[in-house]
C-alpha cells in the first residue's frame, strides 16, 4: 500500500475536469483502510467512489482515498428473499447485472445508474419509481471520528429524498464500506412509473419479466442521459424540488402544462429539468460548459470547461429559476 503523489483526478471523475490530489491511495480492502487512518493517523480530505456524482473545482492539497473494496457475498436466504452484501467499491450497474442473472429482483428499475455501490446509500439513490431503501437492509461504514465499523439499519440511515444521515448531519464522519440488500426471489416487476408501461409497450413485452423492466430502464436512459464515456456529466446536476401543496396550487395556475407528481405528507415533486427548460437553458453552452440539449437537468463539459465554469453555470441556472418560479433548485452532485 504506496500512497502516490501529485495524481491527476482527471480519469477518477465522470465530468473529466482536470484537477490533481498532491496524495493519492486505492483501497482495496477494510483492514488497508483502518492501516492507513487509524494507524497512519491520515486525514484524508476526499473519498471517491466511481466519481460520478462529484465536481472538482479546485486541487485537492491532501490525501483522496478511493475506495475500490470488492466482493458479493450471499449472507442468507429465505423463502422468498435473499440478503446479498456487496463491497462498496462494486460497480452499481455491474452488480445490479449479477442480481438479475441469479433472477434476484428488486434492483432492475435502477440499473445503469453510474458510480459504486458504496455512494448508493449515500445519495440513496433512486429512479422510475424505486429507491435504494426500498431494497437496503444495512451496511457497515467506518467511523473516521472514532476508528471504529458500525452497522446501520435503515432507520439508522435516515433515507430522505435523494439524501441520507451520511450526507446531511454525518457528512464526511463514516466511510461505506459494504452495502446488504434484501431482494426477491419471486419477484414482481414493478413497473408502475408511466415511463416504463410505454417503453415495453413498444418493446412488445406484454408480461415483462425483471430483465424486460431492466432493458427498458436502460432504453430510456440513454435515450434521455449522456454517457459519461462520450462526454463529461454526472447526470443528473439537480434534485427535482419538492414544494407544498399551496405552493403547487399558485404555479399551476400560471404554469397549468408544468409537470408534477405526489410526494410525501402532501407535498408535490416538481420536474427541476421542465423549470430549467422553461427558463432558456436547455442546450446552452459558453465555452465548453454546457446544458445537455436534449435533457436540461445534465450539466455537460464538452470538452476543457474547469469545475468553476460549471459551477457558475449551475449558480446562473438557480438564480434564473429561482427568479420565474420562486423555487430555489439543490444540487444533486457534490461541489469540491
Amino acid at each position: 500500500m504506496q500512497v502516490q503523489k501529485n495524481i491527476s483526478l482527471l480519469p477518477y471523475n465522470s465530468f473529466h475536469l482536470a484537477a490533481n490530489a498532491s496524495e493519492f491511495l486505492i483501497v482495496q480492502s477494510v483492514p488497508e483502510l483502518q492501516d492507513i487512518i487509524g494507524k497512519s493517523g491520515k486525514t484524508p480530505l476526499l473519498i471517491l467512489g466511481g466519481g460520478s456524482n462529484i465536481l472538482l473545482t479546485k486541487n485537492i492539497d491532501g490525501l483522496v482515498l478511493k475506495i475500490a473494496i470488492r466482493g458479493i457475498e450471499v449472507l442468507r436466504e429465505e423463502t422468498s428473499h435473499i440478503f446479498v452484501k456487496a463491497g462498496a467499491g462494486e460497480n452499481w450497474h455491474e452488480f445490479v447485472e449479477y442480481t438479475m442473472e441469479r433472477s434476484w429482483g428488486g434492483l432492475e428499475n435502477l440499473s445503469l445508474i453510474p458510480g459504486c455501490v458504496g455512494a448508493a446509500p449515500i445519495q440513496n439513490i433512486g429512479a422510475y419509481g424505486v429507491e435504494l431503501k426500498d431494497v437496503f437492509y444495512e451496511l457497515e461504514a467506518y467511523d473516521r471520528k472514532e476508528k471504529k465499523i458500525y452497522s446501520f439499519g435503515v432507520n439508522d440511515c435516515r433515507f430522505g429524498y435523494r439524501d441520507s444521515v451520511f450526507k446531511s448531519t454525518e457528512k464526511g464522519r463514516y466511510i461505506i464500506l459494504n452495502v446488504t440488500f434484501i431482494l426477491n426471489k419471486n419477484s414482481i416487476p414493478n413497473t408502475g412509473y408511466g415511463a416504463i408501461r410505454e417503453e415495453l409497450k413498444k418493446m412488445g413485452v406484454a408480461s415483462p419479466g425483471i430483465r424486460d423492466v431492466s432493458r427498458a430502464v436502460i432504453k430510456i436512459r440513454r435515450s434521455k442521459l449522456p454517457d459519461p464515456a462520450d462526454i463529461g456529466n454526472a447526470g443528473s446536476f439537480f434534485k427535482n424540488p419538492v414544494v407544498e401543496q399551496a405552493s403547487f396550487l399558485f404555479l399551476s395556475e400560471k404554469y397549468p402544462d408544468m409537470p408534477a407528481y405526489p410526494h410525501e405528507d402532501k407535498s408535490v415533486k416538481l420536474a427541476a429539468g421542465w423549470l430549467i427548460e422553461q427558463c432558456g437553458w436547455k442546450g446552452y453552452r459558453k465555452g465548453d460548459a454546457g446544458v445537455h440539449k436534449h435533457q436540461a437537468l445534465v450539466l455537460v463539459n464538452y470538452g476543457k470547461a474547469t469545475g468553476m465554469e460549471i459551477l457558475e453555470l449551475s449558480e446562473n441556472i438557480t438564480a434564473s429559476v429561482n427568479e420565474k418560479f420562486g423555487i430555489l433548485l439543490e444540487t444533486e452532485v457534490n461541489i469540491i
